[in-house]
């Protein structure tokens, strides 16, 4: 393991009477290195916050506690002892209480990945058991935990050698894909189109590898921001937008595509970048 991983959470993995000690880790890394700070334009420096009330003024961060809205301008307020009264099992344990298949959980519900560890040698027995047991019936188990003052509902399933843990989104969250697809036509679509695309996906279609993608986005930040200390001067340029097209239209794009598709493999898409030229400023 990592030298600089911290567990994220610490507790106990039960399966009815089998209970083992974890450890959460976060399973994801942020790669976005590019973050905007404000900037105060005319002097350069940033600009901060304070935190203020009303006809007080600035007041300290010791005097701050969490607060419910009742009413309007109206609040219930408890302080961190009380709501760390708050008495739930989950807050320490992980009870494995439903066990379904992976494939009939609807992926909008999925929000974070984290790894499942045990806690020493002693819970390893336990945890590797667990794991075998969901791998050979190709099942998930479902439990709830106590993580940043909220309950979520998670999943639990193996993955290589050990576990990892999917927090999912509560039923409630979601918001009903019928109030946006009220635009969708009704009438099935033409069948030799619905074929001509079938035939598109399975010429584009191959094993799933993320580490062929980047944030190009990202990549081309970085590269303004370079130009940039170069003394470059960054000009905008307009993009041409894509255009819709009427269904004939639509039957020959489908057919330009699977024909364009035979011909030859599709060429890796390039990183934009901003154009530039430089500065017609000179230094001071």
């Amino acid at each position: 393991m990592p030298k600089a991983a911290r567990a994220y959470w610490k507790g106990f993995l039960r399966l009815s009477l089998v209970t083992i000690g974890v450890e959460i880790y976060n399973a994801v890394e942020s790669k976005a290195d590019i973050s905007f700070r404000q900037i105060h334009k005319p002097s350069g420096r940033r600009v901060n916050y304070e935190k203020v009330v009303q006809g007080i003024g600035k007041i300290d961060s010791k005097d701050i506690v969490k607060g419910y809205e009742v009413d309007k301008d109206t609040y219930v307020t408890l302080d961190p002892e009380e709501v760390e009264a708050v008495k739930l099992e989950s807050k320490k344990t992980i009870d494995l209480v439903q066990f379904v298949d992976a494939k009939d959980i609807d992926y909008r519900y999925f929000e974070r990945p984290y790894f499942v560890a045990p806690t020493d040698a002693l819970s390893g027995e336990g945890y590797v058991v667990i794991r075998e047991a969901l791998r050979e019936t190709g099942k998930v188990g479902l439990a709830q935990i106590t993580i940043s003052g909220r309950e979520w509902l998670v999943a639990i399933a193996p993955l290589e050698d050990g576990l990892v843990m999917e927090m999912l989104r509560y039923a409630d969250e979601l918001r009903r894909p019928e109030d946006f697809f009220d635009e969708v036509p009704a009438a099935k679509p033409d069948r030799e189109m619905v074929d001509l695309a079938v035939q598109l996906i399975g010429k584009k279609s191959k094993a799933f590898k993320p580490e062929t993608f980047e944030d190009r986005y990202q990549t081309a930040l970085k590269a303004l921001v370079q130009d940039k200390l170069k003394g470059r001067r960054i000009v905008a340029h307009e993009q041409e937008r894509p255009k819709g097209g009427n269904i004939v239209d639509l039957m020959e794009a489908l057919k330009r595509s699977v024909k364009a598709s035979s011909e030859k493999p599709p060429s890796k898409a390039g990183t934009p970048k901003a154009k530039s030229t430089r500065s017609t400023k000179k230094r001071a």
